[in-house]
């Protein structure tokens, strides 16, 4: 059986967390910063926690997790 492959781009925008949640870099941030709120610039920092709908689509996209 071959080996299955990992998506490239969910090694560069996911982290998987010790107990197995998905961790996801907010969007939004990218341009057009001046029409939103600071309130919500900062609430936009580090890093979020996935839905566990969009985590379970997200491991399948990893099936041997990430190594970093």
């Amino acid at each position: 059986m071959p080996k299955m492959k990992t998506k490239s781009s969910v090694k560069k925008r996911f982290r998987l967390t010790a107990t197995g949640k998905v961790l996801a870099g907010p969007g939004n941030k990218r341009h057009n910063l001046i029409a939103r709120s600071q309130k919500a610039k900062r609430q936009n920092r580090g890093s979020q926690v996935l839905t566990p709908q969009d985590a379970r689509t997200v491991k399948q996209w990893m099936p041997y997790g990430i190594e970093r």
